[in-house]
């Protein structure tokens, strides 16, 4: 027969769990709002910088050597590449940090099967935590990074990842991250950073003639280590609002399954009670009868 009091002091365990997880699942809820705010925020300006540099490009007439417009565009062979990690600081959000790591393994892998050589920038505790342990070399690590971060932590980072790409130690910078698609929905991607692909900006507005002022070159030279930068902090942004979804999602099944649980012993407690109880009075008539 179970031990009541031990039934007894496990529903109040788990009672006390259930307290807790509901509390973090409301402040997950709220710093969500603000996130999402954000990520919201920052796709339109993201969509205009691109169509903005398109159609910058194509008015910056080609070199005479044929080296492209900036640096930033130069396309090298791939033999070196760096790959940003970017996860959460804290856990309880489900396999949100587990899967950007597994991707990020997988793509470390791949690469290394076609002779490339592969680095690693890690944002975020969880990244760092768990590449250190690994034979793949850490160029920077941030831990502690979503505490408090904004613009200026990401391009700090996108300054120090476009010298380097710039300055030939790289070929390729990419990042794998968490997107925000949804509450219920965070889908790991791999975007490539470096070097900048226009095809991807958008084709900009081709009928329309304008007279720069700067030229188009030193606007060119202006924008693009800005959209380095900015593309850095959108992953950033969208890693965040994606972590507090997930830890939203996780706290909300632990608080339904320590309610279940609760459900279960609350049971098992109240037959475990009864048959006490009905044990004892079985006693009590049979030294009764006993006596007679």
């Amino acid at each position: 027969m179970p031990n009541l009091i031990d039934i007894r002091r496990r529903i109040r365990s788990v009672k006390s769990t259930q307290q807790i997880t509901k509390a973090m699942k409301m402040v997950a809820a709220s710093k969500l709002r603000r996130s999402q705010e954000r990520v919201i925020a920052a796709r339109p300006y993201a969509a205009t910088l691109g169509a903005t540099l398109a159609s910058v490009t194509g008015r910056v007439p080609p070199r005479e050597d044929g080296a492209p417009a900036h640096p930033l565009l130069a396309q090298r062979e791939e033999k070196k590449v760096v790959l940003v990690v970017v996860t959460g600081d804290k856990g309880l959000c489900g396999a949100f940090n587990t899967n950007v790591n597994r991707a990020a393994g997988a793509f470390v892998r791949e690469k290394k099967k076609a002779g490339v050589e592969v680095s690693l920038v890690t944002l975020g505790r969880k990244a760092t935590d768990f590449w250190k342990r690994r034979t793949v070399p850490v160029l920077e690590a941030k831990p502690g990074l979503f505490q408090r971060f904004g613009y200026d932590t990401a391009a700090e980072i996108g300054r120090s990842l476009a010298a380097r790409f710039t300055g030939g130690e790289v070929d390729a910078v990419y990042v794998v991250y968490n997107e925000f698609k949804s509450v219920i929905s965070q889908v790991v991607g791999v975007k490539r950073l470096l070097p900048i692909e226009l095809g991807e900006l958008g084709a900009g507005e081709g009928g329309a003639d304008y007279i720069f002022e700067p030229g188009p070159d030193v606007i060119l030279g202006r924008l693009l280590p800005r959209h380095v930068e900015f593309q850095l902090f959108r992953f950033l942004l969208e890693s965040n609002a994606a972590e507090n979804a997930a830890r939203m999602t996780a706290m909300e099944s632990a608080t339904k399954n320590a309610g279940e649980m609760i459900d279960s012993l609350t049971l098992t407690y109240n037959r475990a009670r009864q048959a006490k109880i009905t044990k004892e009075l079985i006693e009590i008539v049979s030294g009764a009868e006993a006596l007679k």
